[in-house]
């Protein structure tokens, strides 16, 4: 059953909504179990992420997202009763592995959360400070080169560059956002982990993410969970779709919001179920 309606009539602005067959495998998530204590969160996941493009996951609450994009920079491993069974491989080595140091691991992710977190600190000290503590940079002017790098990444120089010895938490929430993006790129990752970005933003400012998000994929891996389904069709190339800790579908995203094949995932970009 193809769907005609809103989803595929919004798909305008950004993306075409097909993976790009020239992408190389960025991340490779092969046969990923994984317990909360006795309860399990995540059956059997089997997933490609792909190199400089977008991947989006969506579904309704507590059906896996945020557990397995936790696991995918081993975030999970805070939890004392957690457990993972699988692999997953980053450039093909496996993130598990006994040589892989957990801390440097995380140094090759950026994480966005779903709220704006800034430091009760200055502009120019949230943009610095991971990047001064895992000692990436250590002069002045390399420091200053970073922050002027990061925030014209995440697209917030402009608005900033006189405001630096400011309080990131004087900026609006949208900027803010922004701020919190460019102290992930201040650690210059190599995929950035996106929880809901948008949740706690206006339509004005998330439309400002929405379109940081497709300017970044040119240069960073991205993977995002949103309950959006219109912002998984506006940034996103491939999208998966989770229930019950299952990862019921994965394709491209035009083909996910308007030709699924699986009927879980048709009632729920219908609005049907979740």
């Amino acid at each position: 059953m193809e769907i005609k309606g809103s989803l595929l009539e919004t798909k305008l602005s950004f993306t075409d909504g097909h993976h790009n067959p020239d992408r190389s495998t960025k991340m490779l998530v092969e046969n990923v179990h994984f317990w909360y204590g006795e309860k399990q969160a995540l059956k059997s996941i089997n997933l490609e992420i792909f190199d400089r493009e977008v991947t989006a996951f969506i579904g309704p609450s507590g059906c896996g997202k945020t557990t397995l994009l936790r696991c995918l920079n081993r975030m999970n491993d805070v939890h004392i009763e957690g457990r993972m069974e699988g692999r997953i491989l980053l450039d093909g080595v496996d993130i598990h592995s006994d040589h892989i140091d957990p801390p440097e691991l995380r140094q090759r992710f950026g994480w966005v959360a779903q709220k704006p977190d800034p430091f009760p600190d200055t502009i120019h000290h949230n943009v610095i400070y991971g990047a001064l503590i895992h000692g990436l940079v250590s002069t002045k002017a390399e420091q200053e080169e970073t922050i002027e790098r990061a925030l014209h990444q995440a697209g917030l120089w402009d608005e900033v560059k006189d405001r630096l010895h400011e309080d990131g938490t004087d900026l609006s929430g949208g900027q803010q956002q922004r701020l919190c993006i460019a102290r992930a790129l201040a650690m210059s990752p190599e995929v950035i982990l996106m929880d809901e970005p948008c949740s706690a933003l206006d339509p004005t400012a998330t439309a400002r993410v929405e379109q940081l998000i497709d300017e970044l994929r040119e240069h960073y891996t991205i993977v995002i969970i949103t309950h959006n389904l219109q912002q998984a069709a506006r940034v996103s190339q491939r999208t998966a779709f989770f229930h019950l800790g299952e990862m019921r579908e994965v394709g491209d995203t035009l083909d996910i919001m308007t030709n699924p094949a699986d009927p879980l995932c048709l009632a729920y970009v219908t609005g049907r179920y979740g």
